[in-house]
Protein backbone atom coordinates (compact mmCIF):
# COMPACT_ATOMS: atom_id res chain seq x y z
CA UNK A 1 0.00 0.00 0.00
CA UNK A 2 1.17 3.39 -0.81
CA UNK A 3 1.99 6.56 1.51
CA UNK A 4 0.09 9.65 1.72
CA UNK A 5 1.64 12.24 -0.61
CA UNK A 6 0.41 14.89 1.99
CA UNK A 7 1.24 18.22 -0.38
CA UNK A 8 -0.76 16.92 -2.94
CA UNK A 9 -3.60 16.00 -0.45
CA UNK A 10 -3.46 19.55 0.63
CA UNK A 11 -2.92 21.11 -2.82
CA UNK A 12 -6.77 19.88 -3.27
CA UNK A 13 -8.21 21.21 -0.01
CA UNK A 14 -6.68 24.50 -1.12
CA UNK A 15 -7.93 24.13 -4.33
CA UNK A 16 -11.19 23.60 -2.92
CA UNK A 17 -11.19 26.66 -0.43
CA UNK A 18 -9.79 28.97 -3.22
CA UNK A 19 -12.72 28.32 -5.20
CA UNK A 20 -14.55 28.76 -2.79
CA UNK A 21 -13.23 32.05 -2.03
CA UNK A 22 -13.89 33.09 -5.25
CA UNK A 23 -17.05 31.79 -5.23
CA UNK A 24 -18.03 33.69 -1.97
CA UNK A 25 -16.19 37.27 -2.95
CA UNK A 26 -18.87 37.06 -6.38
CA UNK A 27 -21.93 36.56 -3.95
CA UNK A 28 -20.36 39.24 -1.56
CA UNK A 29 -20.81 41.93 -4.68
CA UNK A 30 -24.61 40.87 -4.32
CA UNK A 31 -24.71 40.39 -0.65
CA UNK A 32 -21.91 42.35 1.22
CA UNK A 33 -21.64 41.10 4.76
CA UNK A 34 -19.22 41.05 7.38
CA UNK A 35 -19.22 37.58 9.66
CA UNK A 36 -18.48 39.39 12.75
CA UNK A 37 -21.07 42.14 12.12
CA UNK A 38 -23.52 40.71 14.88
CA UNK A 39 -20.37 42.11 17.28
CA UNK A 40 -19.57 45.42 15.90
CA UNK A 41 -20.46 47.49 12.70
CA UNK A 42 -17.08 48.97 12.44
CA UNK A 43 -16.00 46.57 9.68
CA UNK A 44 -18.95 47.37 7.66
CA UNK A 45 -16.89 49.85 5.94
CA UNK A 46 -14.82 47.49 4.24
CA UNK A 47 -17.35 45.50 2.12
CA UNK A 48 -20.31 48.64 1.53
CA UNK A 49 -19.96 51.09 -0.15
CA UNK A 50 -16.76 50.13 -1.94
CA UNK A 51 -16.19 46.44 -2.02
CA UNK A 52 -13.06 46.24 -0.52
CA UNK A 53 -12.58 43.42 1.09
CA UNK A 54 -14.36 41.25 -1.48
CA UNK A 55 -12.07 42.30 -4.40
CA UNK A 56 -9.78 41.43 -2.07
CA UNK A 57 -11.06 37.79 -1.53
CA UNK A 58 -11.07 37.32 -5.30
CA UNK A 59 -7.93 38.09 -6.15
CA UNK A 60 -6.47 36.14 -3.46
CA UNK A 61 -8.69 33.27 -4.35
CA UNK A 62 -7.73 33.34 -8.17
CA UNK A 63 -3.79 33.78 -7.22
CA UNK A 64 -4.21 30.61 -5.03
CA UNK A 65 -6.00 28.44 -7.38
CA UNK A 66 -3.68 29.91 -10.21
CA UNK A 67 -0.87 28.86 -8.14
CA UNK A 68 -1.85 25.48 -7.02
CA UNK A 69 -3.00 24.34 -10.23
CA UNK A 70 -0.93 25.53 -11.72
CA UNK A 71 -0.78 27.64 -14.39
CA UNK A 72 1.67 26.99 -17.02
CA UNK A 73 4.13 30.15 -16.07
CA UNK A 74 4.14 28.63 -12.49
CA UNK A 75 4.49 25.55 -12.67
CA UNK A 76 8.15 24.45 -11.72
CA UNK A 77 9.23 28.06 -10.34
CA UNK A 78 10.31 28.34 -7.28
CA UNK A 79 7.45 29.80 -5.39
CA UNK A 80 5.44 26.77 -7.29
CA UNK A 81 7.60 24.15 -5.02
CA UNK A 82 7.69 26.41 -1.99
CA UNK A 83 5.92 25.05 1.24
CA UNK A 84 7.38 27.97 3.22
CA UNK A 85 5.72 31.07 1.18
CA UNK A 86 2.30 28.59 0.77
CA UNK A 87 2.64 28.23 4.71
CA UNK A 88 3.30 32.49 4.80
CA UNK A 89 0.50 33.57 2.58
CA UNK A 90 -1.67 31.07 3.47
CA UNK A 91 -3.01 32.68 6.62
CA UNK A 92 -3.39 36.00 5.05
CA UNK A 93 -5.83 34.59 2.67
CA UNK A 94 -7.45 32.75 5.52
CA UNK A 95 -7.94 35.82 7.05
CA UNK A 96 -9.55 37.54 4.41
CA UNK A 97 -11.76 34.62 3.31
CA UNK A 98 -13.02 34.53 6.96
CA UNK A 99 -13.57 38.16 7.60
CA UNK A 100 -16.78 38.06 5.07
CA UNK A 101 -19.70 36.32 6.25
CA UNK A 102 -19.90 34.14 2.56
CA UNK A 103 -16.06 32.84 3.09
CA UNK A 104 -15.85 31.41 6.44
CA UNK A 105 -15.87 28.16 4.87
CA UNK A 106 -12.76 28.55 2.78
CA UNK A 107 -10.86 30.13 5.78
CA UNK A 108 -11.15 26.51 7.75
CA UNK A 109 -10.12 24.89 4.36
CA UNK A 110 -7.29 27.01 4.42
CA UNK A 111 -6.34 26.62 8.10
CA UNK A 112 -6.94 22.74 7.53
CA UNK A 113 -5.16 22.97 4.33
CA UNK A 114 -2.10 24.19 6.40
CA UNK A 115 -1.74 22.02 9.11
CA UNK A 116 -1.57 19.75 6.50
CA UNK A 117 1.24 21.15 4.42
CA UNK A 118 2.67 21.92 7.64
CA UNK A 119 2.77 18.73 8.27
CA UNK A 120 4.37 17.94 4.91
CA UNK A 121 6.90 20.66 5.44
CA UNK A 122 8.31 18.40 8.94
CA UNK A 123 7.96 15.34 7.26
CA UNK A 124 10.47 16.90 4.44
CA UNK A 125 8.49 15.95 1.45
CA UNK A 126 8.94 18.42 -1.91
CA UNK A 127 6.53 19.41 -4.09
CA UNK A 128 7.67 18.80 -7.58
CA UNK A 129 8.89 21.14 -10.48
CA UNK A 130 6.05 19.00 -12.81
CA UNK A 131 2.92 19.52 -11.05
CA UNK A 132 1.08 16.20 -9.71
CA UNK A 133 4.33 14.08 -10.11
CA UNK A 134 5.84 12.07 -7.59
CA UNK A 135 9.73 12.85 -6.66
CA UNK A 136 12.33 10.86 -8.11
CA UNK A 137 14.00 7.94 -5.71
CA UNK A 138 17.56 9.07 -4.88
CA UNK A 139 17.92 12.26 -6.27
CA UNK A 140 18.98 15.67 -4.54
CA UNK A 141 15.91 16.46 -2.19
CA UNK A 142 14.88 13.14 -2.00
CA UNK A 143 11.69 12.74 0.18
CA UNK A 144 9.48 10.31 2.21
CA UNK A 145 6.97 10.16 -0.22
Amino acid sequence: MGRLIKNHWARLITLTAAAYQVCAALEGFFWPKIFWDFLTKTLDPAVKPVPALQIINLIMGLAIFAWDWPLGLIAGSSIHRSLEARLAVFPLASLAAVLIYQGTNAGIYYLVAMVVYFWAYSEGEIVCAEPWTLPKRGGRGASKA
